[in-house]
């Protein structure tokens, strides 16, 4: 995977390898099996840089987004993700006294079962 942000937001493509994951069930994956330390690092990082991150995505229609700035939207969707986990859950990967969140599994598109 080409690691590459626009210009502006390249101070976080060290989270990009991990964190800028195409599908949600990875990002949720992704958010559970990482460390508590690396959840906040990549929180401490995107949160300030969120209201920017939405302006520059903003100027591009969803459709057709530059492969750069998936990468960036995959991002602030991760960040977004795991925001409740260290706001409110104290850094947990998980959310407390809740089923097990394996068991819910993201379907997108016109599935019918």
């Amino acid at each position: 995977m080409e690691n590459t942000l626009p210009e502006p937001f390249r101070e976080l493509e060290r989270f990009v390898p991990s964190w800028a994951l195409a599908a949600q069930n990875d990002r949720e994956a992704q958010r559970r099996h990482s460390t508590r330390d690396d959840r906040q690092a990549f929180y401490d990082a995107m949160a300030p840089r969120l209201p920017a991150i939405i302006e520059y995505l903003d100027r591009h229609a969803l459709d057709a987004l530059p492969a750069d700035a998936q990468r960036l939207m995959r991002l602030a969707l991760a960040a977004a993700e795991i925001a409740p986990t260290v706001e409110l859950y104290k850094g947990s990967a998980t959310v407390p006294f809740s089923f097990e969140e394996t068991r819910f599994i993201a379907v997108h598109g016109d599935r019918k079962d």
